[in-house]
């Protein structure tokens, strides 16, 4: 095996660590300039886990470099019990200790945004939902889909982007896809088929039509940029009720040797690829922090909005009791998710 070949299997993987590293980073800086700016004392930043690289002390706080890279935190004065000291998280008001706990999410939030932009940006065209031509015998085409047919729906969910025709393709289960497009003014439904091929035991639709674009300016980028944020976003919701309703399994999950896998696959593939999927991975970090999850900052978001309500707090036993069972059910997923990424691999 040569340099050269290593080399292009090596930095792949390094991008995707290098990646997931970033979007820790962006939420742990995000706790850290909220806990700041409410003059809450933090006492140690920390990039990686595990034995310290080395530390250096500045005012109240100390910034760590860590072996491990994948991983870091911020640790508040006061944020896991009761203190007295001036400037501890637990002796804030409600809403100073809500604006710390959610900023984590919202930077992975924004990072996913930006990201969501450049990909814009680096487009030749921003991209709609209008069918301009077909490939070669498409069989869509032969099921009734013309050019110039606008699509609204897709299995009766709404269509807004271009993103959204990628999503609802990838979600018909039998290759056929119940169409409402909007055709020289009237509403058409069709019942569109599509070609399929096996992609790791499921199903995928070849998509046989290519979607116009319309030259750039400001304000479509702009309009694009927050559209397709947003479709993004629905497809998290979208994954996490597949998995409720029982589509997807545990099998079916990857946790972050399944993720970096997926990254440097492409990476390897292209840029726009790359990006497609970091942006959707650091906006699944972030509405998944969100949720009420023990051991989560939703939950601990959850428990600030009630004690703001009602005016009592948790007692903190039961606090720490829930979030230990939460952790240890975390862990536990992510041992059996991180088991099955290994037996894939292999």
């Amino acid at each position: 095996m040569t340099l050269s070949s290593v080399w292009n299997t090596v930095y792949p993987i390094l991008i995707a660590i290098l990646f997931f590293e970033l979007i820790i980073i962006i939420h742990e800086a995000g706790h850290f300039v909220a806990a700041r700016l409410m003059k809450i004392k933090v006492n140690e930043f920390s990039i990686g886990m595990g034995p310290k690289i080395f530390s250096v002390k500045k005012g109240e706080t100390a910034y760590s470099l860590r072996w491990i890279p994948i991983g870091g935190y911020c640790a508040m004065e006061g944020e896991d019990e009761a203190s007295d000291k001036e400037g501890s998280f637990s002796s804030k008001k409600v809403g100073a200790r809500i604006f710390v706990v959610v900023a984590g999410a919202l930077m992975n939030l924004i990072l996913g945004l930006v990201i969501v932009l450049i990909i814009v940006c680096s487009q030749n065209l921003v991209g709609t939902t209008t069918v301009a031509k077909f490939e070669d015998n498409a069989v869509s085409a032969k099921s009734g889909l013309m050019a110039g047919d606008e699509i609204k729906s897709m299995d009766g969910m709404r269509v807004f982007t271009s993103t959204d025709v990628f999503t609802g393709l990838s979600r018909s289960d039998d290759g056929t896809v119940e169409m409402t497009v909007k055709r020289n003014g009237e509403t058409v439904r069709l019942d569109v088929s599509f070609e399929t091929q096996d992609f790791e035991g499921m199903q995928m639709i070849d998509m046989d039509f290519f979607i116009l674009g319309k030259e750039k300016n400001f304000f479509n980028v702009l309009s694009s940029t927050f559209s397709n944020f947003i479709s993004y976003t629905r497809m998290v919701f979208l994954s996490v009720h597949d998995i409720i309703v029982g589509k997807y399994g545990i099998s079916d999950l990857s946790g972050p040797i399944g993720a970096v896998s997926v990254v440097s696959d492409a990476v390897k593939t292209s840029a726009s690829s790359m990006l497609r999927i970091m942006a959707l991975l650091t906006i699944n970090v972030g509405l998944f922090n969100l949720f009420p999850i023990p051991a989560l900052d939703g939950w601990r978001f959850f428990l600030l909005l009630a004690e703001g309500v009602t005016k009592k707090k948790l007692p903190p036993k039961w606090e720490y009791i829930i979030n230990a069972v939460g952790l240890v059910l975390l862990l536990g997923l992510m041992f059996v998710v991180t088991f099955s990424d290994i037996t894939k691999l292999f």
